[in-house]
């Protein structure tokens, strides 16, 4: 071949392959995977979308609602934020280490509360117990109680079921979410309804076994006001709990934290709703439209459109607590995502509900050297077939250009 006619080849294939046709490939790759099915996607970079498909649609995101949650709770409270479960009493009724009347627990939405057991073995950190606080009382001088430990029901409200969820959610998938839990409001698989009374008696016996008199059985009820605080223990780190919820799709988690939520933005009693409609406060302050029923994800009625989600993760990324709310998400073989996306640097949220499914969070573009924002939903495969093609579109996605 002539010198000539091989440099001009040459040079048809370089042009060819820094042309932005060329560049944008991994864009065709995406589309094809996707095919006729019913799936939305949305990337954006820098704020910008650099990929979209069918995004505009709202659709359920299951469990992609606990990361809506965890946005919405930490613009509201650090990373660092501990929540405190209490030990009080009336005003004026300890004299002498003796306390006249009862001794009343509250709880502020901690979903780690125990006694010990299988409960705080599942658990990957260090859950909150109920024998540290046991010990503080008795190291503020308490030696007797004349009345009885009290589980305080007034921080939350008793509700336990939201719009879309399935009749059988209470008793299957998710706990009463109460203010003072305990033992993660279950024992084996059955959900009780009477945390409180349970955590007033498990503080009672630990009480006693330190050699404190308490006259009467632990029971439940609301507080009264004007109290005064003996002893407290603090949970992990709001980070901590947070990472939890996402990384094992903690439902109970999610409806505990989604009620201290709706405190934080409503006031007393929270509650399930007042916790979705934080949600949708958030998203509407960065100008989404979305409809929130919980915060777990279990509601059928949940609707974000892709293009939404992948906006809110976007519009969080210069807050000061994007690094810690990453780290709450799976990457690669851990958690939700075991067994998928492996030697992929990624940190996303998964959902499940009966033929849907969703992935949303950041993927790394190697050749950007940067974090993108991503959301996949779909609807009408299994959850074998979703996760593939999902898998599939992040990894073209980590190895994409701006271009």
């Amino acid at each position: 071949m002539p010198r000539r006619v091989l440099i001009a080849a040459l040079c048809a294939v370089i042009v060819i392959c820094t042309s932005p046709a060329a560049a944008a490939g991994w864009r065709h790759r995406i589309t094809d995977a996707i095919g006729g099915r019913s799936v939305g996607v949305s990337v954006r970079l820098d704020g910008d979308l650099l990929y979209t498909h069918a995004d505009r649609a709202r659709r359920v995101p299951a469990s992609n609602q606990k990361l809506l949650m965890t946005m919405a709770l930490l613009g509201r409270k650090s990373t660092r934020y501990r929540i405190p479960t209490l030990a009080t009493v009336v005003r004026g009724s300890v004299e002498d280490g003796v306390i006249t009347g009862d001794l009343w627990l509250l709880g502020r939405g901690d979903p780690s509360v125990t006694a010990g057991g299988s409960f705080a073995r599942s658990l990957p950190f260090e859950p909150t117990r109920l024998g540290e606080l046991a010990r503080r009382i008795k190291k503020a001088g308490i030696e007797r109680v004349t009345g009885r430990v009290i589980g305080a029901t007034s921080y939350f409200a008793h509700d336990w079921y939201a719009t879309g969820w399935k009749p059988e959610f209470p008793a299957e998938q998710v706990p009463m979410p109460t203010a003072l839990t305990f033992n993660g409001n279950r024992a084996g698989d059955f959900h009780y309804a009477d945390p409180e009374r349970r955590a007033a008696v498990g503080l009672t016996k630990r009480l006693r076994d330190l050699g404190i008199r308490v006259r009467r059985r632990g029971e439940q009820g609301p507080a009264p006001a004007a109290l005064r605080t003996i002893a407290k223990v603090r949970s992990r780190t709001l980070a901590t709990l947070l990472q939890h919820t996402n990384r094992h799709s903690s439902n109970f988690f999610a409806e505990v934290l989604g009620k201290r939520l709706g405190v934080e933005a409503y006031g007393r009693p929270g509650t399930i709703g007042k916790g979705a409609q934080a949600i949708a406060a958030f998203a509407a302050l960065r100008h989404v439209k979305l409809v929130a029923y919980d915060s777990s994800g279990l509601s059928y009625s949940n609707r974000v459109s892709p293009r939404g989600m992948a906006k809110l993760l976007a519009s969080v990324e210069d807050q000061e607590w994007i690094g810690a709310l990453r780290k709450t998400l799976p990457t690669g073989d851990q958690g939700t995502l075991d067994d998928r996306l492996s030697n992929i640097r990624i940190r996303a949220k998964t959902g499940t509900l009966e033929r849907i499914s969703t992935l949303s969070g950041w993927v790394w573009l190697k050749k950007l050297d940067t974090w993108c924002a991503f959301s996949i939903m779909s609807r009408g495969m299994s959850k074998d077939v979703a996760a593939d093609l999902e898998d599939r579109i992040v990894r073209i996605l980590s190895n994409a250009a701006r271009g």
